[in-house]
């Protein structure tokens, strides 16, 4: 089996914490979960700071401050209608393997958040993943129903995963 994700480290202190590993599981986790092949799929994920990911977020958001989370998928996968499931991914290619996107953590904005909300860093970094995961595949939370159905999917797959319900304080 070929691995899902490629971790590109721009912060060494998310080595530290073993993102590398951390990623992959959790990819694998809610690719399963969803009922898609792992194999044949390339998830990249940039383990960089709060300056590198204000930069990408002004570049590609207009918005040039830290965030936790930014994810550039490789498909418009995302449903017409509010609340519904997106289309699936193509199937990836034997021969060259398929990119679902690219996800960008930073390191930061994530150890702040998790310390204000009482949770170990790996928790909310593995919460954070699976987010970044299912924007690649289709799913957002612009409007209600999508965000009722994102968040619903969230909290099942870190369930599985052991993990609490973030979206129930």
């Amino acid at each position: 089996m070929t691995t899902l994700t490629d971790i590109v480290f721009e912060d060494p202190r998310w080595e530290e914490v073993g993102l590398e590993a951390l990623a992959e599981n959790v990819a694998v986790n809610a690719m399963e979960y969803l009922g898609f092949p792992v194999d044949g799929y390339e998830i990249a994920v940039l383990a960089c700071d709060d300056a590198r990911i204000a930069d990408l977020n002004a570049e590609f958001r207009d918005k040039p401050t830290p965030t936790n989370v930014l994810s550039w998928p490789s498909y418009d996968l995302a449903p017409d209608e509010d609340g519904t499931t997106p289309d699936a991914p193509p199937p990836p290619d034997p021969m060259m393997g398929e990119s679902l996107g690219d996800i960008a953590i930073a390191y930061d904005t994530c150890l702040k958040e998790a310390e204000a909300a009482g949770k170990t860093l790996r928790d909310h970094t593995t919460h954070l993943i699976v987010h970044g995961v299912l924007h690649l595949l289709g799913y957002d939370h612009v409007r209600d129903r999508d965000a009722t159905l994102m968040e619903g999917l969230e909290s099942r797959i870190l369930g599985k995963m052991g993990i609490a319900d973030p979206y129930k304080w």
